[in-house]
């Protein structure tokens, strides 16, 4: 097997401008801090993939299946057979095992739908996605940044708690995380919301 190698000559190097090799290595440097990000993004979603019971869902993966199908009705999979637009936020509505801190497996994942098909909303094609009626419901909402993982999500909780103090006008069996930015921005927009108890 022969192999050949290109030259490059004191002429060749002479023709590149300080421009061109400054261009090249800010891309190499922009690359490089892209590939940063990427490996911190999945290494804090990585750790949060341990479980006691390899059958039981975890909270990323509920929340990821159920965004994939909403995305798709939104997008085409719809009786309208056209994009709906989007709103944000979109929302996770999370239960809690009774009497302890963890995560019910399922997890609601909502949006609003846009004005304009609110009259007569257009019918999902996966019988998995449903059209709910939400009626107006108070909520305390505290402000967090980052990935939402169940660690982050419980963390917010706890958090919240902690500032409240003893309370009783707020459900501590639901709660709902809102999500305002798409999940590759690294310090995205989020929201913990605390649902007021009707009187």
């Amino acid at each position: 097997m022969s192999t050949s190698m290109a030259l490059i000559s004191l002429e060749d190097l002479d023709g590149l401008d300080d421009d061109h090799m400054s261009d090249d290595i800010t891309d190499e440097a922009t690359e490089d801090i892209e590939r940063q990000r990427l490996l911190n993004h999945w290494q804090a979603v990585g750790q949060t993939h341990h479980v006691a019971v390899p059958t039981e869902k975890l909270y990323e993966q509920s929340i990821s299946k159920a965004f994939m199908k909403l995305m798709r009705f939104i997008c085409k999979e719809n009786s309208a057979g056209c994009y709906l637009g989007m709103t944000i936020p979109i929302v996770n509505s999370i239960d809690m095992v009774e009497a302890s801190s963890t995560f019910e497996k399922d997890v609601l994942t909502a949006y609003y739908l846009p004005s304009e098909f609110q009259d007569n909303p257009p019918q999902p094609a996966d019988p998995e996605v449903t059209i709910i009626f939400r009626p107006p419901f108070r909520v305390l909402a505290r402000v967090f940044s980052g990935t939402t993982t169940e660690e982050t999500v419980s963390q917010q909780i706890v958090q919240l708690w902690d500032h409240l103090g003893p309370s009783g006008d707020f459900r501590r069996d639901h709660y709902m995380v809102a999500v305002y930015e798409n999940p590759g921005v690294p310090l995205r927009r989020n929201e913990i919301w605390f649902i007021h108890r009707e009187p």
